[in-house]
């Protein structure tokens, strides 16, 4: 789930922690049960399932392992999954009236709390046939996420990231939104340091191995500009086009980043 704006400042200490080996298992295990609840998530993604639907099946699944769903009761949000379709960016709240149906772009956003350790996902699903146009916003996102991550070693720093995934978006003439961050997590949902998804290289936190960090490119066909809908969290395009958004958990390490939100 995406920082916050506002909000996500007063759920933070102001540290930014290294994992013991104890609580990176930990974290592994939270992993691993956000990737499989995803798995079935995308599985259901059909033409005539409704969101509200989806979001039971999320519950289910996460009290199945023994977990709990980290969004429910988050700052007032009222469901375990982010549901969010076509030009919705993120945080769409889940309902029955939501009926999917054939070229929707679903986006899936998780998370769970296992023994006090969270771990945080997000994958964008197309439904049935989709368009041209939403099969590139989405390809075009998840090879963002994939550089963002590459970029994050220990001795880098946060601005690597947030360029890596800027600069490849724009080249695909595509935008990054701005208003909305990735973040660290571990103990919490949220935590220091947020992770934007542009800026320059060079600059920002330095990264150090031990650090974990959700990384998540919300990247729109048109403009960068998103609005707040009435319901007070669901994110929309302001121009009405097509938005995606992907989004692991990882580890940060002296070598190659350890992502944490996904099943070897």
């Amino acid at each position: 789930m995406t920082e916050w704006p506002n909000q996500g400042d007063r759920q933070r200490d102001g540290t930014v922690g290294l994992r013991s080996a104890q609580e990176i298992e930990l974290m592994r295990e939270a992993g691993r049960i956000v990737c499989e609840v995803l798995d079935v998530l995308e599985q259901a993604c059909a033409p005539g399932v409704s969101t509200a639907e989806l979001d039971k099946l999320a519950y289910d699944e996460t009290v199945k392992r023994k977990a709990k769903p980290a969004f429910k009761g988050y700052l007032g949000f009222p469901c375990s999954l982010c549901a969010s379709v076509n030009d919705e960016v993120v945080h769409g709240i889940p309902s029955k009236k939501r009926v999917l149906k054939d070229g929707d772009l679903m986006k899936l956003d998780f998370g769970v709390s296992f023994k006090g350790w969270f771990g945080d996902s997000a994958r964008t699903v197309p439904v049935g046939r989709v368009s041209d146009g939403a099969m590139n916003v989405l390809g075009v996102t998840r090879e963002a996420l994939a550089r963002g991550i590459a970029a994050a070693r220990a001795n880098a720093r946060i601005g690597d990231i947030g360029h890596a995934v800027q600069s490849w978006v724009e080249q695909q003439g595509c935008s990054v939104v701005r208003d909305l961050t990735g973040h660290g997590i571990g103990r919490r949902l949220h935590e220091d340091p947020r992770v934007p998804n542009y800026g320059e290289a060079g600059t920002g936190m330095l990264l150090k191995a031990g650090m974990t960090i959700a990384i998540e490119p919300m990247v729109n066909a048109g403009s960068h500009k998103v609005v707040e809908l009435d319901d007070e969290w669901t994110i929309v395009t302001m121009d009405h086009q097509l938005s995606a958004h992907f989004e692991h958990t990882i580890l940060i390490t002296e070598g190659a980043p350890e992502i944490l939100t996904r099943v070897a």
